[in-house]
């Protein structure tokens, strides 16, 4: 009798480091996500499915172990088990992942922050910014739920601090839950500056944060738009761009952080 042959070992080995990487990681994502301050995700990972792949998997790789014991040929049926496991976790998954949204946290966040941004606009006077928590607390009914756990329990809803008299947005917000929407006043009403508390776009799971890409918060401008001035756009700003002097000049200087 002889072992199989180097394709045969080879193949197994890498269906067995494929289901290992791949649903190790799940099974070690469900588990963080239910224990985590914050975790991006919209809803609990699946302890079960990453686990019966990996149960599977063991019991294929045990009968790999006996083969090669016994000194099987290339034609023994427990030499095949590793790939079938691989490729038909590979084809639920795909089956699956038809009912999932292809939008990451960020993605959601960021599009709930231009809806609320949208809709703080158009109720800006050409004069100054609402600044109402009543008013401005009616807005959340429109964006759904946070894309956040925190401890493994869903969001039900975004909540909302009004802060006064910044200079800029907010940047680090200390003790404030995900989900949260900060909208921050200039003096006099001259602008508010929105950002979101969640966690940055390079990390999935830690405390909650401001939401920023490559380590700069995401916000957006609201500002009083006079009459004989076009519409302005709802595209991010970063922290690169320099937001607007209580007169609402958007060309200079650079943002101070936000208390």
């Amino acid at each position: 009798m002889t072992l199989p042959s180097r394709k045969t070992l080879l193949g197994n080995a890498l269906s067995l480091m494929a289901i290992a990487w791949i649903y190790g990681g799940d099974l070690s994502d469900a588990v963080r996500a239910r224990t985590a301050d914050v975790s991006a995700f919209m809803t609990v990972p699946s302890l079960e499915r990453p686990a019966v792949v990996l149960a599977v998997a063991a019991v294929a790789a045990l009968a790999f172990v006996v083969g090669l014991l016994q000194r099987k040929e290339d034609g023994f049926k427990g030499y095949r088990l590793l790939p079938i496991v691989l490729v038909g976790a590979l084809f639920v998954d795909l089956v699956l992942s038809e009912s999932r949204t292809p939008l990451t946290s960020t993605d959601i966040a960021s599009m709930a922050l231009q809806r609320f941004h949208q809709s703080a606009q158009e109720r800006t006077s050409a004069l100054e910014v609402p600044d109402d928590p009543r008013l401005l607390q009616s807005l959340l009914e429109e964006l759904g739920r946070p894309p956040y756990l925190v401890r493994g329990e869903s969001l039900p809803a975004y909540t909302l601090q009004v802060r006064k008299d910044c200079e800029g947005p907010v940047r680090d917000a200390p003790g404030v839950r995900a989900g949260t929407i900060l909208y921050c006043v200039a003096p006099e009403r001259q602008g508010a500056w929105v950002t979101m508390v969640g966690l940055p776009a390079e990390e999935r799971f830690g405390p909650p944060a401001v939401v920023s890409v490559a380590g700069e918060a995401r916000f957006l401008l609201v500002r009083p738009i006079p009459t004989d001035e076009a519409e302005p756009g709802t595209a991010f700003r970063d922290s690169l761009a320099a937001p607007p002097s209580p007169a609402g000049d958007t060309d200079a200087g650079s943002p101070r952080a936000g208390p």
